[in-house]
């Protein structure tokens, strides 16, 4: 008897809580108070988070093939393995990022790093005044594609900022011919 009374006191218990989590809509409809998206952003979640272990096991079997090797090669096996590991997670965010203007320039920076890194690598070849050179080289290429990354990514913010307000394409410091 008491043994009955434990359940169904259990079984009220859940009830009421069922009961709390649902409601009627004005249209005679239940509906529960957690929303759809809620699901939406676990499975995009668990989504990225499989495309991320994706990468991550990528470059281990990148890094893998790099063991084999001897010096340099190696050292640029592992630049490479590790750049396009790092480039990869960029493109990952930016497909999830709310920000995509912020998210593409991101990606281009760390395209450019990993370029650098590389380079850097490959410089480590040479020796005396061609290594500067090669060194130079190398930074150059990197600040040029970073400049132009954000140069890209200003332009973008730019042209939406009045699209999105309803505004004028006209920048507001310089005078109009009316004025």
């Amino acid at each position: 008897m008491q043994l009955k009374l434990i359940a169904a006191a259990i079984a009220i218990a859940f009830a009421a809580t069922a009961q709390a989590q649902t409601s009627t809509a004005p249209s005679g409809e239940r509906t529960t108070k957690q929303s759809q998206a809620p699901k939406r952003d676990t499975s995009e979640r668990k989504v990225k988070d499989q495309e991320e272990e994706r990468i991550e096991q990528a470059a281990k079997a990148d890094k893998e093939r790099c063991n084999s090797m001897k010096g340099n090669a190696k050292d640029i096996c592992m630049a490479e393995a590790k750049g396009k590991e790092k480039v990869a997670k960029a493109e990952l965010d930016a497909k999830h990022a709310k920000d995509r203007v912020k998210a593409q320039q991101k990606v281009t920076e760390a395209k450019a790093e990993a370029k650098y890194e590389v380079d850097k690598q490959r410089c480590d070849d040479q020796k005396g005044e061609a290594k500067d050179a090669c060194m130079k080289q190398a930074r150059v290429e990197r600040d040029k594609l970073k400049g132009k990354a954000e140069k890209t990514a200003d332009a973008k913010r730019n042209t939406q900022r009045p699209a999105a307000a309803g505004g004028s394409a006209v920048p507001r410091n310089e005078p109009t011919k009316s004025d």
